[in-house]
């Protein structure tokens, strides 16, 4: 799943690829009225730019509820009647961000993302377009790749469909005329004086 999300990333990634710095984000996803509670950004250490890990509890599996606060250390309000419905989260929003954010700030965004994960819970640290660009686990799947250009070297998200069991080699697109030559002569049978006279003439570009 990762791997396909990264690939409709091109855009933000071909920005970070001609700057060199990570791209800004839009905004910071925040429950909307009416809508599931817990699904946010919430804060964690260092408290830097990027720390936030996201949580969402679905509203068709209410045992996620029951889960993260067995997690975050607050057993004693599973079958409060303020949580029991989504409805009843929503109008108790305020101290459901509040007990969350207490213990995600004790935590990096990443052992969080691992510690509510494996409890059941949908949970992503939040990372940027450079976080991900020198993410060691997409050049180990063969995601990201660096592909051998005439113009030099250049570091980029393959296409996250497999063949064969791995992702496609990433070859790049031929420069202006770098096969004009392989192509006069091989499909219009030209010899290589015709070729050079034509580029005389300047009727063809060089390559």
């Amino acid at each position: 799943m990762q791997d396909a999300m990264v690939h409709y990333m091109r855009v933000p990634f071909s920005r970070t690829q001609q700057s060199g710095k990570a791209q800004l984000r839009n905004g910071s996803s925040r429950s909307v009225p009416g809508g599931l509670v817990p699904s946010a950004l919430y804060p964690c250490k260092p408290g830097g730019y990027n720390d936030y890990v996201y949580i969402f509890c679905s509203r068709a599996n209410p045992e996620h509820w029951d889960r993260l606060l067995k997690v975050i250390g607050r057993e004693e309000l599973i079958g409060d009647a303020r949580f029991a419905t989504n409805e009843d989260r929503n109008a108790n929003e305020g101290f459901i961000n509040e007990i969350i954010t207490e213990w995600t700030k004790n935590h990096t965004k990443e052992e969080a993302m691992k510690i509510i994960g494996a409890a059941g819970v949908p949970a992503g640290a939040v990372h940027d377009t450079l976080e991900l660009w020198n993410d060691e686990s997409f050049v180990g799947r063969g995601i990201m790749q660096t592909m051998k250009h005439p113009d030099g070297d250049w570091k980029c998200e393959t296409w996250p469909v497999r063949f064969d069991g791995k992702p496609p080699e990433l070859k790049p697109a031929p420069k202006l005329g770098q096969h004009t030559d392989e192509v006069m002569a091989s499909w219009l049978r030209m010899s290589p004086s015709d070729v050079a006279k034509l580029k005389s003439e300047k009727i063809i570009g060089n390559s």
